[in-house]
């Protein structure tokens, strides 16, 4: 059977014509027994001719009929249609051919020959089709779709003429579809799952659920994820509506479904506000809170939007990806990439006069604990200095708005990353009360999946690789929110500005991170392996708190907080300095970087208002590495 499929196209097409001739003749041969109206012998012996013209006359009505262009693997019911509409030509034909001789009695005879050409031509093609998925189903998963509904009904069609799945059994919520049959297959109610599992052996389940809640999800996902199978789902509704997938493209779980995080959609006026046929700017365009809020400034229509980085590689790919994007869509708005540093205040001033820019969102920083802790000078100088040069800029270029992106971990910062970050709010808030040419405000929220650094890709890629799962603390927790929404909120939040504010995002419930671990482990199909289950598929290692690292984020410093016009944005009034006592700060600073003391350094983020309480030693690579050449010189002199 293999080797039949593997044969060229018009190979096959001569088999099947060769058959065709070879059921024709025998239909003739068992017609003339059964209704003993010919003797076939002597009729072919002297009407050879007109039997050969007719043989080539219902070739030739298969092949208009279109039966030598149909795929049998892939032959519908309504090829019976023309497998009969054949068979019919082919005995007018042959009725034609019978007249002509004038042979007498010939109906009982067409008859027979009529139904026995169907049975032939038709059932071969069906007994071959039939043997092909008979091999093809021994090698397909076999797969329970949970949702009989109208897309569960779509993905079954779908993947009963593809090659991996075979659909064995529907589970459905819906009382009114529980024990019926839909589209051949049996529909279960959900208590019966389990055990659906087990009597069909089930390799895998396929969530048939696009236009489902987030919260929905999450519920089904927290039961679905103690069964010992992996759990993929179609599309979301707005990509099949948006024709970007289709309804057989299965995906892994994603983890916001598994945060069951309600998706609101963002109020447009406020959306676009800052950015409708304006001159946008963003800073680290490139990294991941960056490009995202490229790609939604850019949907929202400006005139120019500049991109800022000081990657070239990051810079070259999200410059092409929007104007990909532009393409798509037919935006009309240009794409300025700059190459820079921000920590260059003239050639950041210079773009700002340059392109007239309006609005600028700040979102260029250092935001890895461990790396920033490793590196202090630089994390100071990139996140304080490269805010305070970026703000300064944009007062010069007399831009309009100005958003800087900042972090729950300035919030009474256990590193120097979150510290940095809070100085960088600081002089963001001195300069608001210093100026008023140029509205200033900062909006603050936890961690964004699929962000650089973020655990959840990082737990996906070790689940393939076999394990184990890395985690720095059992009980460590953190807030999550999808990088589409952040940065939505983002633009929303900086709309509201009048100067000064603290945005805050709702990030909802902190999540434990242990616990999203041992989720990820079991919507892949695997078992966690752990004392009580030591023949487990995945174990997760706990590798100790890395240095700077909280068990608790935290998103306001007080309790002095007030609603926005936005129901998961909310403004916090905190303590601030005035600009002559942040300018002696920043100069403090910037004397502790330019003579790499990272001892001052630290010393000074203890003393400035920031609440900054490290949990570790100082782990800079460069004052370790000379501390230890001290120690070495010391042991060289005695």
């Amino acid at each position: 059977m293999t080797w039949m499929m593997s044969l060229p196209r018009t190979t096959k097409r001569g088999i099947s014509v060769l058959a065709d001739l070879f059921f024709l003749l025998s239909a003739l041969f068992i017609a003339s027994w059964l209704s003993g109206v010919l003797q076939l012998a002597e009729f072919f012996s002297s009407h050879s001719l007109g039997l050969l013209v007719w043989l080539a006359f219902s070739i030739a009505v298969f092949s208009l009929l279109g039966l030598y262009r149909a795929i049998l693997r892939y032959m519908a019911p309504q090829a019976v249609a023309t497998v009969i509409n054949g068979v019919l030509f082919a005995s007018a034909g042959l009725v034609a051919l019978l007249w002509f001789l004038a042979i007498a009695d010939i109906a009982r005879f067409v008859l027979c020959f009529s139904v026995i050409a169907v049975l032939l031509i038709g059932g071969s093609r069906w007994g071959f089709r039939s043997a092909i998925q008979l091999q093809r189903h021994k090698a397909k998963h076999r797969v329970l779709i949970y949702g009989a509904g109208c897309s569960g009904r779509q993905l079954l069609y779908a993947l009963q003429s593809g090659d991996e799945y075979k659909p064995v059994v529907f589970v459905d919520d819906n009382t009114e579809l529980q024990k019926t049959t839909v589209c051949g297959l049996t529909v279960l109610p959900a208590e019966l799952l389990e055990k659906a599992i087990q009597r069909y052996r089930i390799d895998r389940v396929l969530l048939a659920m696009p236009s489902a809640g987030r919260g929905r999800k999450r519920e089904l996902l927290e039961w679905l994820s103690a069964l010992p199978v992996p759990v993929q789902s179609i599309p979301g509704m707005a990509d099949l509506v948006a024709g970007h997938m289709k309804i057989d493209d299965l995906q892994d779980i994603r983890i916001e479904d598994v945060l069951g995080r309600e998706v609101i959609e963002p109020n447009q006026q406020l959306m676009y506000a800052n950015i409708r046929s304006k001159v946008v700017m963003v800073t680290g365009a490139g990294g991941s809170i960056g490009s995202e809020l490229c790609r939604q400034i850019i949907r929202c229509k400006p005139r120019i939007l500049v991109l800022f980085d000081v990657s070239e590689y990051a810079l070259y790919s999200i410059e092409r990806e929007l104007n990909a994007l532009k393409r798509r869509f037919g935006y009309s708005c240009t794409v300025k990439p700059v190459l820079g540093s921000v920590q260059q205040q003239k050639l950041l001033e210079q773009v700002m006069t340059n392109f007239q820019v309006q609005t600028v969102y700040h979102a260029a920083a250092y935001k890895h604990v461990p790396l920033v802790e490793y590196n202090m000078v630089e994390g100071v100088r990139n996140n304080v200095f490269g805010t305070w040069a970026c703000a300064e800029a944009a007062i010069a270029a007399k831009v309009e708005n100005f958003v800087l992106i900042s972090t729950d971990k300035a919030v009474r910062p256990t590193n120097v990353m979150g510290a940095s970050k809070r100085v960088a709010e600081l002089v963001l808030q001195g300069l608001a009360s210093r100026q008023n040419s140029t509205r200033m405000c900062m909006v603050r929220f936890g961690n964004v999946l699929g962000s650089s650094g973020s655990v959840v890709p990082l737990f996906a890629q070790q689940i393939k690789a076999g394990g184990p799962v890395t985690l720095t603390h059992q009980d460590i927790t953190r807030f999550f929110m999808t990088i589409p929404e952040a940065s939505q909120l983002v633009i929303q939040a900086g709309a509201m500005a009048k100067g000064g504010e603290v945005f805050v995002l709702d990030m909802g419930e902190p999540l434990r991170i242990y616990d999203l671990a041992k989720r990820m482990i079991h919507l892949a199909g695997l078992t966690l392996k752990d004392k009580t289950n030591p023949n487990g598929d995945i174990e997760i290692q706990i590798t100790g708190l890395r240095p700077g690292e909280k068990l608790y984020e935290e998103l306001l410093i007080g309790n002095n907080e007030s609603k926005t016009e936005h129901s998961r944005i909310r403004a916090a009034k905190e303590q601030f300095l005035s600009w002559s006592a942040t300018m002696l700060l920043l100069n403090s600073l910037d004397v502790a970087c330019q003579s790499f003391d990272q001892q001052m350094l630290r010393q000074i983020l203890l003393d400035a208002p920031t609440g900054f309480a490290p949990n570790s030693e100082i782990c800079d690579l460069l004052f370790l590495s000379g501390r230890r050449s001290e120690s070495a010189k010391k042991e060289l002199v005695h």
